[in-house]
């Protein structure tokens, strides 16, 4: 696939992506839409200081403000990345109950990584989504 076949969208409700080196969405022909990692970020891309589950809440904020930039929504996401500094039980409790408030009880796919750090000092939390456009 040449990239004359791909459409990167940046909406202008969230920050510049470019310099970190990604796009906050890239569709494709066909069906699926890919959405690059989301953090608790502000317009200029730094990160927002808070706890995880407000890193959490942040983050999929962001992540709904990039399906809506390419005319979808939480409900047309099947699979997402999640990714937690120093996992612990906690935290996957904290993840437990923000991922219904947006999914409802149709909750995607999802693989979770605990890792060291992330790409940014203070990032507590990413996600990355696949969506289906319907």
């Amino acid at each position: 696939m040449t990239t004359d076949q791909r459409t990167i969208t940046n909406p202008p409700t969230l920050h510049d992506p470019t310099p970190f080196g990604y796009s906050h969405a890239v569709s494709a022909p066909g069906e699926l839409v890919f959405i690059g990692g989301q953090y608790a970020s502000d317009a200029t891309g730094a990160v927002v200081p808070g706890d995880f589950a407000a890193q959490v809440d942040l983050a999929l904020d962001r992540l709904g403000s990039a399906l809506e930039a390419v005319g979808l929504g939480y409900e047309h996401v099947v699979r997402l990345g999640t990714f937690i500094v120093d996992h612990d039980l906690d935290k996957l409790e904290a993840l437990g109950k923000a991922l219904p408030a947006r999914f409802g009880d149709r909750l995607p796919a999802q693989t979770l990584s605990g890792v060291a750090s992330l790409a940014l000092p203070g990032m507590l939390f990413e996600v990355d989504a696949v969506a289906v456009r319907p």
